[in-house]
């Protein structure tokens, strides 16, 4: 690639509208600033374009308030030197339309390429050699895919590649009957054609829409019930019709790949950030020995704010995030403990949520199977939930400002 071609990285954030499979923990901050491995669930995709050669800006386009954002933003654009700026949507427009609203705005340092990602997926993303596989097929975008298990391939985007050229030959979102094992990861990356693109389906649906008008009062009907022309949907308006007209790759990965759909899955997610941060960030990752500090098992992230008590054991998969107190002889398994939470001596965490600010009591228990994909697959309590002394919370969801003085198992606490 020259070295005077600019790239630049849009990542899509939704908004609050979106969020709602993510609630009790959305009700008090925006789902893509969940921490995952104590980083904000955008962090980790924002970090992984620093690796992007001639990165030029790090756009990040959802509705959501701007003053959500504004803290976050200006704090990661000077960690990692990089421009980053939020864009706020009027409305959605669908993750095409969303691009093609701030057209104007992404191309204004002239970008060759345009990456385009989803907040809400957790991968490695391999975004430099996924730039070369693109500039190598020569097509106007190419799309990360990972192969994953006949069951669950029709929850997502499935598609057929030519296994010689990784050309994409069909695209079907979320299909009823099973046509491939391969699947979209929500990552892209295109060429300034993608802009033409979504035009033509803006000018092909309004076309549509008039001719339907001047045929009969049921099409006038029909027509009000279709899609505005500026919302545009990525995978069935560009996708689908453009699949096998060779203008579309594919890009297989054969790292980790999930969608942070809910709470549960942002606790798998969690752990394979932490089993990431080995190879690229080291240092984020906690050790003790359970002398001088507490005793560490597995991948741990600890805010360096949080105070841990030499005699707590804690790990594999927990993250503690700022001004947490953990007490003596707690144990920590397979958690995410946010902000300004106290849990008293002895008390014990295993595949469970703590919300900001919530206190477990002396000798209270806080667990859950661990079904990452169950509604009650693990145990979320929401902001400021107290749990009083020897109280035991299994398999449940317990929404902000709770006090739970008796035990409870497989409940939703209202």
């Amino acid at each position: 690639m020259d070295s005077s071609e600019k790239v630049v990285a849009v990542i899509m954030v939704g908004g609050p509208t979106k969020g709602t499979r993510f609630r009790p923990l959305s009700f008090n901050t925006p789902k893509p600033l969940f921490p995952l491995a104590g980083q904000p669930m955008v962090h980790h995709p924002i970090s992984a374009c620093k690796r992007i050669p001639n990165l030029a800006q790090i756009y990040l386009i959802g509705f959501h308030e701007e003053r959500e954002f504004a803290l976050y933003v200006s704090s990661i654009s000077n960690e990692l030197k990089l421009p980053v700026r939020y864009l706020k949507e009027d409305k959605p427009h669908g993750s095409a339309g969303g691009l093609y609203y701030f057209r104007d705005i992404i191309m204004e340092d002239s970008p060759s390429h345009i990456f385009l990602l989803n907040c809400d997926v957790c991968c490695s993303f391999p975004l430099p050699s996924m730039l070369d596989a693109h500039i190598k097929y020569g097509g106007m975008g190419t799309m990360l895919v990972i192969k994953v298990s006949a069951e669950s391939a029709n929850q997502f985007g499935e598609l057929v590649a030519d296994p010689e050229t990784h050309e994409l030959l069909h695209y079907t979102e979320k299909p009823e009957t099973f046509v491939s094992d391969l699947i979209n990861c929500g990552v892209y990356i295109f060429t300034p054609d993608i802009f033409a693109a979504i035009e033509d389906v803006s000018i092909n649906r309004e076309g549509r829409g008039n001719l339907r008008r001047l045929s009969s009062f049921e099409a006038l009907q029909s027509a009000t019930r279709t899609l505005p022309k500026d919302f545009v949907r990525l995978d069935q308006d560009i996708l689908s019709p453009l699949a096998g007209k060779k203008k579309l790759y594919t890009y297989e990965t054969n790292d980790f790949w999930e969608q942070i759909k809910t709470p549960g899955l942002s606790l798998k997610c969690s752990e394979l950030y932490l089993a990431q941060f080995r190879y690229t960030s080291p240092h984020l990752l906690a050790s003790g020995d359970g002398k001088k500090n507490a005793k560490i098992v597995g991948d741990v992230y600890i805010h360096p704010s949080a105070k841990v008590h030499p005699s707590a054991k804690i790990g594999p998969n927990v993250s503690i995030s700022a001004n947490v107190r953990v007490g003596a002889g707690v144990r920590l398994i397979g958690c995410i403990v946010l902000d300004d939470v106290e849990v008293k001596e002895n008390a014990v965490v295993i595949n469970s949520i703590v919300g900001w600010k919530s206190s477990l009591g002396r000798w209270s228990r806080v667990q859950a199977d661990g079904d990452y994909s169950a509604k009650l697959g693990i145990t979320i309590l929401g902001e400021a939930v107290t749990v009083e002394d020897e109280v035991v919370v299994i398999n449940s969801i317990v929404l902000p400002h709770k006090i739970l003085n008796v035990s409870v198992q497989d409940e939703i606490i209202l």
